[in-house]
C-alpha cells in the first residue's frame, strides 16, 4: 500500500473513532434548549461561509462572474417556491447562458 492510501485509511479509521466516540462518552446527555437552538443555527451558517467563499472567490483573489447569474436565478425561483429541480436547472442555465454572453469558459 503506498503512502497517500495508508494516509487515507488512517484518516478513515480516525473519522469513525471520533463519529463513535460521542454516544459512546455522552450516552443519553442532552444539550440544553438554548444549546440546541445555537446548534441548529451553525449548520446553515456554515453552508453560507461555504457558499459565498466558493461563489465571490477564485483563487486568492475576489471575482465577480456568472456563478452570480446562476445565484440570482436561484434566489428568485425560491422567492416563487419553485420545486429543488426548477431551481437547480434555472441556476445552471442562468450560469451557461450568462458564461457564454460574457465570453468565460
Amino acid at each position: 500500500m503506498t503512502g497517500e492510501w495508508t494516509l487515507v485509511v488512517a484518516l478513515g479509521v480516525i473519522a469513525i473513532a471520533i463519529r463513535a466516540a460521542g454516544p459512546l462518552l455522552l450516552g443519553d446527555w442532552k444539550p440544553s434548549r438554548r444549546a440546541q437552538r445555537t446548534l441548529h443555527m451553525v449548520a446553515p451558517a456554515i453552508l453560507t461561509a461555504l457558499v459565498v467563499l466558493q461563489l465571490f472567490t477564485t483563487g486568492q483573489e475576489y471575482r465577480f462572474d456568472a456563478r452570480l447569474a446562476g445565484l440570482a436565478a436561484a434566489v428568485v425561483a425560491l422567492a416563487l417556491r419553485a420545486s429543488l429541480m426548477t431551481t437547480v436547472v434555472s441556476a445552471v442555465l442562468a450560469t451557461v447562458i450568462a458564461r457564454a454572453l460574457l465570453g468565460q469558459y
